[in-house]
């Protein structure tokens, strides 16, 4: 069997060799790559290789052929399943918006974002029908997730085309420039009508992870912003909620903090989240609109319709969906960003040093003035020495 040969795309330009293999030949484990180094068998632009080395745009790569069974020691692969016609047509469906570096899906309830044990349909199994044709003619790429939206929350999520993109796109949701608007239903009236909750989250003991509480001693920061759009009487509330963190479940576990849990949110809100009269039991909160900037600076800004469980609820209570998009959305302030912080405080340290060099500077010249004439006067009491 001949070798395989890969040509470096634009998107891995500067990365590890291992780092490559990581993303686009995931079933290659280190340690099968560490062995073709050390015998010869990987090359780029047919030199030898190491793992560590970087690749740069156009280099080509030469690989011995896939193994057909793990080597010694190597940790087992799952098999990928591919898509049948109907899940990439499902996937497919869910796009709301493409630009150069990012597709925005609506995602629907009750589809993880990502796989787990019991968990084998997931949105990031079915990215491999959104995959591109690449532009240098080695394969497919991939889209990225990067960020999530739990199972049972609808709405819009987005996935980055390239690695490139995932990089600015994951550091811009880290930095919360990025801003998100959810649409809520919630049982009773939040009083007063809008405010901030401000509440730290630790997981629960004995949940396994999967249960966020509010813990002000373990807890890490927290904060929701919510505002009441309508209400049906005192029996339930449409809120938009704005996260200003991005703890687990953190809206969920906020609301049920403050007395209001989700309609049909069962895990926090238990037997008293759920409306009678028709009102259907699935949870209502979705991820209505994301403004987030491209890796060009343009701004992506898209809003989700609503799937047909919360459209039906909000038709049933009397609430008009124009009345959620005419609340303006509130935009992040860059001087508060985490970025631009730690740019001040590496400025300001920066600022120091510069001081504390130039009073070394300043001493050291004072230390060389001539005898017999010092730098301050004498004190008092004391004589003067004249040679």
């Amino acid at each position: 069997m001949t070798d395989r040969t890969f040509t470096v795309a634009e998107d891995d330009d500067g990365i590890r060799l291992d780092r490559w293999f990581k993303r686009h030949l995931a079933d290659t484990s280190f340690n099968i790559v560490s062995r073709w180094a050390r015998t010869g068998a990987l090359r780029v632009d047919g030199k030898k290789a190491a793992p560590g080395d970087r690749v740069a745009t156009g280099q080509v790569l030469s690989v011995p052929p896939a193994e057909a069974a793990p080597a010694e020691g190597a940790r087992a692969v799952r098999a990928v399943v591919p898509l049948t016609e109907e899940e990439e047509r499902y996937v497919q469906e869910m796009v709301i918006e493409r630009t150069r570096d990012a597709l925005v899906l609506n995602k629907p309830p009750g589809l993880a974002t990502q796989g787990g044990t019991k968990t084998h349909q997931h949105l990031d199994r079915l990215l491999d029908g959104l995959a591109d044709d690449a532009k240098d003619g080695s394969g497919r790429q991939r889209p990225k997730l990067v960020h999530r939206l739990d199972k049972d929350t609808s709405g819009v999520l987005l996935v980055a085309r390239s690695a490139r993109a995932a990089g600015h796109f994951a550091k811009t949701f880290s930095s919360r420039t990025a801003r998100k608007v959810y649409w809520a239903l919630v049982i009773g009236v939040p009083s007063p009508e809008e405010g901030q909750i401000d509440a730290p989250l630790a997981k629960q003991p004995g949940s396994g992870g999967e249960k966020m509480q509010v813990d002000e001693e373990n807890g890490l920061p927290s904060r929701t912003r919510f505002r009441t759009i309508d209400v049906a009487g005192n029996r339930c509330a449409w809120v938009e909620l704005q996260p200003l963190t991005g703890r687990t479940h953190q809206l969920r576990a906020h609301m049920a903090a403050i007395g209001h849990p989700i309609v049909g949110d069962a895990k926090y809100g238990g037997a008293d989240a759920f409306l009678t009269g028709g009102v259907s039991r699935k949870m209502h909160l979705h991820a209505r609109r994301l403004r987030v900037d491209g890796p060009d600076g343009k701004p992506i800004d898209v809003t989700a319709e609503l799937p047909p469980h919360f459209s039906e609820t909000l038709g049933m209570l009397g609430f008009e969906v124009m009345l959620g998009d005419m609340l303006p959305m509130d935009t992040p302030d860059p001087a508060k960003s985490t970025e631009v912080r730690m740019k001040r405080v590496a400025a300001a340290a920066k600022t120091a040093r510069k001081a504390r060099k130039g009073e070394r500077r300043s001493r050291g010249v004072q230390s060389e003035a001539p005898r017999g004439k010092p730098d301050k006067p004498p004190a008092k009491g004391k004589p003067v020495k004249r040679k």
